[in-house]
């Protein structure tokens, strides 16, 4: 995804600041939310954005109540989350960071406050076409955005891997989930497959994982 495209979410119970605020990010192209409270935007789905602006005093709920309740999330734990807020000493800006990605005082400059947010999403966002991805609707495999050409076996062994990251996978569990039909297919069989598709997604080929006496996984980055 573009950082362009990103999704944010204001938080701040000042009107007039949010919607000046949303005017400016729109107008760089992101899909901006306002809500003027922290029990307001619990009411959204968050895990939806790809960035939080959050002032830290306001009525009811904090920003750094909120922050610290998304982070426990685990559906929103990765959200960054850019703190907007007049306090300034030394300890709210350690406690701001300790919590979110990035702090910025008020009074503050829109183009302080873009240069930041594309900043922290520049470190975030997932990078387009980075790594491998196995679209099972076409049935095509792509290396860093580039088409691979994958035999049917090999696309769904490199598949199953790919979207259980950490599992390890058995022989047998291999065999059954990508020949369910009764054909006599050796173990033997699953390691020449492997071996050939390590070679065809390099550089990721080392992130096809071997257990000893057991089997494959995909190590994620």
């Amino acid at each position: 995804m573009n950082a362009k495209c990103a999704r944010i979410l204001i938080v701040d119970d000042e009107e007039t600041l949010c919607e000046c605020l949303r005017t400016y990010l729109e107008f760089e192209g992101y899909d901006v939310t306002t809500a003027s409270s922290a029990e307001e935007a619990l009411r959204l789905d968050l895990s939806s954005f790809n960035l939080l602006l959050l002032d830290i005093m306001m009525d009811g709920m904090s920003g750094l109540e909120l922050a610290d309740l998304l982070k426990r999330n685990p559906s929103t734990a990765d959200i960054p989350v850019i703190f907007l807020t007049a306090r300034d000493s030394v300890d709210d800006m350690v406690d701001g960071l300790r919590i979110g990605d990035d702090y910025i005082a008020k009074p503050y400059s829109i183009r302080n406050v873009i240069a930041r947010i594309q900043a922290v999403l520049r470190r975030t966002m997932p990078k387009p076409g980075h790594g491998v991805v196995c679209d099972r609707a076409s049935l095509v495999c792509t290396v860093d955005g580039v088409p691979v050409k994958l035999p049917r076996k090999e696309f769904e062994i490199l598949a199953l891997f790919v979207e259980n990251p950490g599992r390890i996978f058995s022989r047998e569990e291999i065999l059954k989930k990508v020949w369910p039909e009764q054909v006599i297919v050796v173990d033997r069989s699953i390691d020449v497959h492997v071996t050939r598709i390590r070679g065809k997604i390099a550089p990721y080929g080392g992130n096809i994982i071997t257990r000893s006496g057991y089997g494959y996984g995909w190590k994620q980055d």
